[in-house]
């Protein structure tokens, strides 16, 4: 059974999941293709590093894949069940890390400057994302979790309860917390990241 490609962004991602299940590999493509994106973005946000959310991300694909043939319909959103997972696979990484102690953040410098048109505009928006990228990293675990859930992945307060497994009360007020904490933290910067005048 394989599934019509004009339809391919009609079709639920619970739909995708039981047909992949049912041996639609187009099915698995197409989620994959939705997913995973979403998961590693999720993951290198909370890591801050990028070859430890591409473990996370694949890891919790396959276990997307595992679950596959016993997903029980309408019990969750697989997109929900998927942030849980990454959120459990980043935590259980965050926790060794601790446990090991400090090793020194090697922070990633992907710019590299060339004589191309706009270079100035990419090597700002490269330092503001870093900047973003370096205040989160300093929230408390969860405070960054909720921030990265409401206001990356664009995902409601509901949801994020049931992704972090907690009432959309404690979602509202980590989230609250971690934007007071991004500001204070990003506040002297305004002018370095070129955010001056208001902008």
């Amino acid at each position: 059974m394989t599934m019509p490609r004009d339809l391919d962004a009609e079709v639920p991602d619970e739909a995708l999941l039981v047909l992949y299940a049912n041996g639609d590999r187009a099915a698995a493509r197409l989620l994959t293709l939705r997913l995973a994106p979403r998961a590693l973005g999720y993951a290198a946000r909370i890591l801050s590093d990028r070859a430890e959310a591409e473990d996370v991300a694949q890891e919790a694909m396959l276990r997307l894949w595992r679950v596959a043939p016993e997903w029980r319909q309408g019990e969750a959103q697989v997109s929900t069940w998927l942030y849980r997972v990454v959120t459990n696979l980043c935590t259980d990484r965050l926790r060794a890390r601790q446990r090991r102690g400090p090793q020194g953040a090697a922070e990633e410098m992907d710019a590299v400057a060339d004589a191309a048109p706009g270079v100035e505009a990419r090597m700002m928006g490269a330092d503001r994302m870093a900047a973003l990228d370096s205040a989160l990293a300093a929230l408390p675990e969860r405070q960054r979790m909720a921030v990265v859930l409401r206001h990356i992945e664009e995902m409601t307060n509901p949801e994020i309860a049931a992704v972090m497994e907690i009432g959309v009360e404690a979602v509202e007020s980590l989230v609250a917390r971690g934007k007071r904490a991004l500001a204070a933290r990003l506040a002297g910067r305004r002018e370095e990241l070129g955010y001056a005048d208001g902008v």
